[in-house]
């Protein structure tokens, strides 16, 4: 028994039959074609999907694998989309979206998503500002020991967390600055974590990827044992594939 089709994502133009992949479930996946625009998908198994581990890498997988094979221009849907029949993809998506799915495709035509996530150590940061700001260290230390007024408590909070604000923004500016000429887009997306400092996806013309990881190895270097990057180089497009509803 199936529960529909399950919908990983949309090409504008055919995948090759060459190419075989399996989907969600170990199911095999198709390609169905619908005024010019092709649709990879496998029969659902179920009625609703878990946002697993295992069934998110395997939705990425999917995509990824139909870039590497040569599709490259695709405008990925989100994790666990599972349609009735063709008939509802074309009432719901394609008659009131086509003309943006268009304006999407053409604008990802020959460019790839890359993305940097930048992390630091909040206490090892607190601790070099202190020793570069001896003024502001020394107001720290007197304050040791003694009953302090809130007053007292917010001012030297606020000194502390403005100083290290700076200190991020300024690490922010150089990745930005030097990667922005590199790139066709850029979307800043909100940290994930306390230690993260920055998270960003950019656009960027497909070859020129490895100049724009050079380009980030070159960077990363300068801060030393400062910073961990996470720098992802190969996945779909989801930051710049979003429909404008």
């Amino acid at each position: 028994m199936t529960f529909g089709l399950y919908v990983y994502g949309i090409f504008p133009e055919p995948i090759p039959e060459t190419v075989v992949l399996k989907g969600l479930d170990s199911q095999p996946v198709y390609s169905q074609v619908i005024d010019g625009f092709t649709f990879l998908y496998s029969e659902a198994q179920q009625e609703k999907y878990l946002a697993s581990r295992r069934n998110l890498i395997n939705h990425e997988k999917v995509l990824e694998q139909a870039m590497q094979a040569g599709s490259r221009t695709l405008l990925p849907l989100r994790f666990g989309l599972v349609v009735k029949d063709w008939e509802t993809v074309v009432t719901q998506l394609l008659e009131p979206y086509k003309e943006q799915l268009k304006e999407l495709f053409q604008k990802l035509a020959g460019r790839r998503e890359v993305s940097i996530k930048i992390f630091w150590d909040s206490k090892s940061e607190l601790q070099a500002l202190m020793e570069s700001h001896q003024d502001l260290k020394q107001k720290r230390d007197q304050m040791e020991g003694k009953t302090l007024s809130m007053e007292e408590v917010i001012h030297i909070g606020q000194l502390i967390e403005s100083n290290l604000a700076s200190r991020k923004e300024s690490i922010i500016q150089v990745f930005f600055n030097e990667l922005k000429p590199l790139a066709d887009e850029i979307i800043e997306n909100a940290p994930m974590t306390e230690d993260m400092i920055y998270n960003a996806a950019f656009l960027i013309p497909w070859e020129q990827e490895s100049i724009f990881s050079e380009q980030v190895e070159a960077i990363d270097q300068k801060f030393g044992e400062r910073l961990r990057i996470r720098y992802n180089n190969f996945t779909a497009p989801y930051t710049f594939a979003q429909i404008a509803s």
